[in-house]
């Protein structure tokens, strides 16, 4: 396992520890005392490198199976977190970071004037194909440009980034005060994460470079500047090539899925991912 850099400054509490846990797929996983977990990177790797179209459709073990032809399963579940987002705030301008094909972006348009971020170059041409405005990258220009934002959402994005501090710090510059911010995550302090260890479902690196709880996610964000008022693990639908698409990742036989299995979505809940609301002081 590479041993991690005795410096290392964990990003929710300062503390200069980052105990072994375990290697995953050639990365060595850490964790501080106060339970945040992240992946050790060798110098000189690109996560963004993963973000290709393959990535989404069917070429990447711990990617989707067909993100594109699930777009309408995906957009079911968006306007289910767009309308938990509008309880709180229901119109103005909002930003999506890792905004992929733009399918919340396009159930959100009715309410907002939005604009996207996103690393994948295949996304976000798609997105640019249904007139949405996305960048590759969040920088302090291009959001105060677009802003003050009411709102700022981020699906399954935080535990990608290299820098979630830096990109918080980013975003809160851009955002009016009492803004919204949104932000699903799996939750690494649950149960199940926990019981699976290193074989948990999300436990994905490279994709994955942190590993938040729901202390870690919300000393994480009140450090850069957001009050956390509503954390919940709700239920999800899932496309079920998706589902599928996972569960062949440790029982074999992914490159059959997008063949024969229909479409459609599943309700599930593991109690191992978590939505997290926090506005903007």
């Amino acid at each position: 396992m590479t041993e991690p850099a005795s410096l290392d400054v964990c990003i929710a509490c300062d503390r200069h520890a980052a105990t072994p846990l375990y290697e995953v797929n050639g990365f060595a996983i850490v964790a501080c005392a106060c339970g945040l977990a992240r992946t050790v990177l060798p110098a000189g790797f690109d996560p963004a490198s993963i973000y290709t179209d393959a990535y989404f459709q069917g070429g990447h073990p711990d990617g989707y199976a067909d993100y594109l032809g699930s777009g309408d399963e995906l957009r079911h579940e968006f306007r289910r977190i767009l309308a938990a987002l509008t309880r709180h705030v229901d119109r103005g301008r909002l930003v999506e970071l890792g905004c992929a094909y733009g399918f919340f972006l396009d159930e959100a348009r009715v309410a907002f004037e939005v604009c996207g971020v996103e690393i994948s170059d295949h996304a976000r041409a798609a997105c640019a194909d249904r007139g949405h405005l996305v960048v590759r990258d969040a920088t302090p220009e291009f959001l105060a440009s677009r802003g003050p934002f009411d709102a700022a959402v981020m699906l399954d994005v935080l535990e990608h980034m290299r820098d979630p501090g830096q990109t918080l710090d980013d975003l809160h510059a851009a955002m009016r005060p009492g803004a919204q911010l949104v932000i699903t995550t799996g939750d690494y302090g649950s149960v199940l994460a926990r019981a699976m260890g290193r074989r948990w479902r999300l436990m994905t690196p490279p994709q994955h470079l942190w590993f938040f709880s729901t202390r870690t996610v919300r000393a994480l964000l009140e450090r850069h500047g957001f009050r956390v008022h509503t954390v919940e693990h709700p239920w999800k639908f899932v496309p079920l090539a998706l589902v599928a698409y996972q569960a062949t990742r440790y029982l074999g036989g992914q490159a059959l899925v997008r063949r024969f299995v229909p479409p459609g979505r599943l309700p599930i809940n593991l109690y191992d991912a978590m939505r997290v609301i926090a506005e903007r002081r």
